[in-house]
């Protein structure tokens, strides 16, 4: 069978073709893509992985034409940024004054 396996990194992405056996889960498709070996980042034992942008399990069954996606850890949690974006903004705001 046919899946997509995506990767991306802030500066590169990568997208690759592979022709699996039926039955093969997310991680198993991982280590057939030699993308752990590519990619220093990417850790077999906590990867988390989307098909088409929903969260799945490692020990998930690719479909025929699933895109299988490994997600990077996040640098920061997402509203914790936000929030320090808006202090910074109000702070460069009151120093204008």
């Amino acid at each position: 069978m046919r899946v997509e396996i995506a990767y991306a990194l802030p500066d590169r992405q990568l997208l690759l073709a592979l022709d699996l056996a039926p039955g093969t889960t997310a991680a198993g498709a991982l280590a057939q893509s030699g993308l752990v070996q590519r990619f220093a980042g990417i850790d077999p034992a906590t990867a988390a992985f989307g098909v088409f942008g929903r969260r799945v399990e490692a020990t998930q069954i690719l479909q025929p034409g699933d895109r299988l996606e490994i997600y990077r850890p996040l640098q920061a949690d997402p509203k914790e940024a936000r929030r320090e974006r808006v202090r910074r903004t109000r702070a460069q705001r009151g120093s204008r004054r």
